[in-house]
């Protein structure tokens, strides 16, 4: 009698049906990350999203920082655009007990503070870890209602190894996926999880630990079930493509959307209901093993984006993983707001980042109680539509 391949028994009428198939083993992984290459990515996400902290995102484009300047009347120039980073990244020391990480525009990464010391030196010295965008922006998919995929893999493992010789120890990709009657396609979710696992994997070959970015735009009138549908379907995606390429979870980090209504939805939910889908569309989605999820802020006010970090973190469901921020406009609008393009504002200005990091830090802990005496700058919404980084 034969024996079953299952069982490694006398062949049974149940596993009968298999007897004919390949003997072929599946495939093993073969060693793509050292023990050491593993514990240094590992090391590095952990620092970034440590109790308290998160995520700086000033990696703007050029393009981007013209809109952003435009609001306060300040023209865009480089000489602008490096005056108002140092005023952020100069900014006292004790900032880095609110913030683990800053992402980076590659012009800014070779630029220097007002006293001649470069800025990814000057991150450093806050013991801050320092990141790069490394994106070249969205192109459209053929055949789709307007989506897109995100292009720069060409070349990428080279600058890669030139942005981690040059101090930087992780890196930011963004693909962006829409809510729409026909979308997010199953082809837009498929390739731009793929996508993401490619540069994932480029990147820890490299020794920077990759933030995974698939940003469901806030654009639309769906409501919160819609939007928790949508992001469930794409993370699901984007961790099955990152399991197929090998990549190292615990050396990566997450830049998801929160689940929230569309901009144009007219009925308006609480803090609690959006982190009770969020956090409820996460622990269906995100393994365990990955160390912190850093939301982008979307568009929200900086109150609003705090307030929902903050209702995330006490929301009465496990959490395995580090919640907290990765916020650009959401930590930058009142600093802006205060500086005007004056030299005088400096100090205002960076009085007013701190105050949001501070915020952000205790949401990300769940400690955040509000006053009521938000600002008129950090209660404004900072939406825009189909959002271009």
């Amino acid at each position: 009698m034969s024996q079953c391949k299952l069982q490694k028994t006398p062949l049974c009428s149940r596993h009968d049906c298999i007897k004919d198939l390949p003997t072929s083993k599946m495939t093993h992984q073969y060693p793509s990350l050292s023990p050491d290459q593993k514990k240094e990515l590992a090391t590095i996400a952990q620092r970034i999203v440590a109790p308290g902290k998160g995520i700086l995102a000033a990696d703007e484009s050029t393009g981007t920082m013209a809109k952003r300047l435009q609001k306060i009347n300040v023209e865009n120039t480089e000489e602008n655009r490096r005056y108002f980073r140092d005023l952020l990244f100069s900014v006292d020391p004790s900032i880095s007990e609110n913030v683990g990480g800053v992402i980076f525009f590659h012009e800014t990464l070779y630029q220097k503070s007002d006293k001649g010391v470069p800025f990814p030196q000057l991150i450093k010295e806050k013991g801050i870890v320092v990141g790069i965008k490394v994106d070249k922006g969205t192109a459209g998919l053929n055949g789709t209602d307007g989506e897109t995929t995100t292009q720069g893999l060409d070349g990428l493992s080279e600058r890669c190894a030139q942005y981690k010789k040059d101090g930087c120890d992780f890196a930011k990709w963004r693909c962006v996926l829409k809510i729409s009657d026909s979308c997010p396609s199953a082809l837009a979710i498929a390739e731009n999880a793929n996508v993401l696992a490619r540069y994932a994997s480029i990147c820890q070959q490299n020794g920077l630990v990759p933030i995974v970015e698939p940003e469901i735009l806030p654009d639309g009138d769906h409501d919160l079930q819609r939007c928790q549908y949508a992001t469930e379907k794409v993370l699901a995606a984007v961790y099955k493509a990152l399991s197929d390429h090998h990549v190292y979870l615990e050396g990566t980090l997450l830049k998801p959307n929160m689940v929230t209504a569309g901009h144009s939805c007219p009925k308006k939910y609480t803090p609690q209901e959006v982190a009770m889908a969020t956090v409820s569309a996460l622990r269906r989605t995100v393994p365990a093993a990955v160390p912190g999820i850093c939301f982008l802020s979307g568009g929200q006010s900086e109150e609003e984006a705090s307030l929902n970090l903050n209702a995330i973190n006490q929301t009465p469901l496990h959490r395995p993983w580090k919640l907290t921020f990765s916020y650009g406009r959401a930590l930058q609008a009142s600093a802006l707001a205060a500086w005007k393009g004056k030299p005088e504002n400096r100090k205002a200005a960076q009085e007013a980042f701190i105050t949001r990091a501070k915020i952000n830090s205790l949401a990300s802990k769940g400690e955040y109680k509000p006053t009521g005496q938000a600002d008129k700058a950090a209660t404004q919404s900072l939406y825009t539509a189909s959002y271009v980084y």
